[in-house]
């Protein structure tokens, strides 16, 4: 496992990490039992960094995760998110009283006198703009009830905007081959201002695993089926934003670039790692041998020159024009 600097944090964190949407649901059946094992799994393999949220199964993802912890010696650094249990999700929610109760109760699913990270979660782009949210994050750390705070964001206008605020030390972004302007326009400027960052949804929703067919069926409580076009939050959050079909073409082109040594979900893993301004991918996994094969991604040798030029290419032609401008 390789492990990188997390911005200005003091943390150094494994360069794939554990994604926990998926153990808390919106992505089908999920068994408990089979999450804790890919969670002990995950950490066995040399991962330390976990990425949750308070809204993933209503906290049923932290709590998991909590339960490991207890198993576990090791140092692990576990970020969640606040903000999404705001209902309705408007830009006014993020107060005090509301962060303050977010706070209150994930620290109480971790059961922990500290959270390690916690990062907004993909608020109204209005937030960004109001300074008196980030003050409380800094009381919030001021008091300890957390260590370090970030942001989560839909858009790379945001990213740029929220690292104004010097308290904000990580940037949890969509980054993929079907996803890639927080490479033209944010990277160097976090590399700048010594921020972490966090590539979420960095299999594109599965469809960079390669095994998505047009004949794939998904189940009524997997965001897959009921949020192609956004209907329940952003529809970046889902297969990045790219029609489903035009996704599975530019696979199939992806494959032919494949190195003999790596499963095509490895293989879009160790294409972010290529970028030095990541600081880890945070692909989910819901069972051991996903957590197995993630963590397998970053021993993997570096992308030649070619092979990033030809995944630019196949973005361009594919993916660009639907997504490059949106988000």
């Amino acid at each position: 496992m390789e492990y990188r600097k997390l911005g200005s944090t003091g943390y150094e964190v494994s360069a794939i990490s554990f994604g926990a949407w998926a153990i808390g649901g919106s992505w089908g059946d999920v068994d408990d039992d089979e999450s804790l094992r890919a969670l002990h799994t995950a950490i066995d393999k040399g991962v330390n960094f976990i990425d949750t949220a308070d809204v993933y199964g209503d906290g049923r993802s932290e709590r998991l995760i909590s339960q490991v912890l207890k198993d576990r010696s090791e140092d692990i650094v576990v970020a969640t998110k606040a903000g999404r249990r705001l209902n309705p999700h408007v830009a006014e929610g993020y107060n005090r009283e509301n962060l303050t109760a977010f706070i209150e109760r994930s620290l109480k699913n971790l059961d922990v006198d500290a959270l390690d990270i916690v990062q907004l979660h993909c608020p109204p782009t209005d937030v960004y703009y109001m300074p008196d949210v980030f003050r409380v994050l800094d009381d919030l750390k001021q008091q300890g009830k957390i260590k370090h705070y970030g942001v989560s964001v839909e858009k790379v206008e945001e990213a740029i905007k929220a690292i104004q605020y010097p308290g904000v030390e990580t940037v949890q972004i969509i980054f993929n081959m079907f996803r890639q302007r927080p490479s033209e326009m944010f990277f160097d400027l976090a590399k700048k201002h010594d921020i972490g960052i966090l590539a979420r949804v960095p299999l594109s929703s599965g469809m960079l695993t390669g095994k998505m067919t047009r004949k794939t069926e998904f189940a009524d409580d997997d965001h897959r089926k009921y949020n192609r076009q956004g209907e329940a939050f952003d529809k970046g959050e889902t297969f990045s934003g790219l029609d489903y079909n035009t996704g599975l073409d530019a696979v199939d082109e992806i494959k032919k670039l494949k190195p003999d040594n790596a499963t095509m979900a490895q293989f879009a893993l160790r294409w972010i790692l290529m970028f030095d301004a990541v600081t880890c991918a945070i692909p989910g996994a819901k069972n051991p041998q996903q957590a197995t094969d993630n963590a397998a991604a970053a021993d993997l040798p570096p992308l030649s020159d070619e092979t990033m030029q030809r995944i630019k290419a196949i973005y361009d032609e594919y993916a660009r024009e639907q997504v490059h401008h949106l988000w």
